[in-house]
């Protein structure tokens, strides 16, 4: 069974990109995922990036123009300046965690519900309004969003601390069992063909 380490944070409009074709790839492997969100903001000084207000303005114009063609391509709504972003991505991220060890409903489902919460429907995913919503429809325990915050916490920062080490600098971001990495929701394809002994 293909098994594959997936950090993200949920902040990331290229996640939520990623999200249906990673789905899939996921599906048609059969693989064995393990859900690592973790804190982008305070990943960026330790590996070279830097938040978007802080970056050069020929980055951020570019941005501007790619997120539309790719959430075109990947016919996905998206809104390129959400009305509640950035926001707190711990308690959702948390929410997540919490989610993957109680099991019993479909994680990466959660995780597409509240970066399309974000980026496509104008609600704020550090809201427990929104988070218990997003858990009762992906077939958890609402009241996770509650009763798995100190857990949360502790994995949401050993999340980051073992991107760090495993040299994971944006998001989305695989590793296979085998140590191969890929970064970014353009490179879905390659990680698909990489598990189908293509690449």
């Amino acid at each position: 069974m293909a098994q594959i380490q997936y950090y993200f944070s949920m902040l990331s409009p290229f996640a939520y990109l990623a999200g249906p074709r990673f789905a899939e790839v996921v599906a048609k492997h059969g693989a064995e995922v393990v859900y690592k969100p973790f804190d982008i903001t305070a990943l960026f000084p330790r590996t070279g990036g830097a938040p978007l207000a802080q970056r050069h303005q020929s980055r951020i114009d570019y941005r501007n123009l790619d997120l539309p063609r790719q959430a075109k391509k990947a016919g996905l709504p998206l809104n390129l300046k959400p009305m509640f972003w950035p926001t707190n991505a711990a308690p959702s991220s948390y929410a997540i965690i919490a989610a993957a060890k109680a099991g019993g409903g479909d994680v990466g489902g959660l995780i597409q519900t509240l970066l399309r919460n974000c980026w496509a429907e104008e609600k704020d995913i550090a809201e427990d309004v929104v988070i218990r919503a997003a858990l009762e429809e992906n077939g958890f325990d609402p009241s996770l969003a509650d009763s798995g915050l100190l857990v949360g916490a502790e994995t949401y920062a050993a999340n980051l601390e073992e991107a760090v080490g495993a040299g994971v600098f944006g998001s989305p971001f695989w590793i296979t069992g085998e140590g191969e990495k890929f970064w970014g929701q353009d490179r879905i394809e390659d990680l698909d063909l990489h598990l189908s002994g293509k690449l």
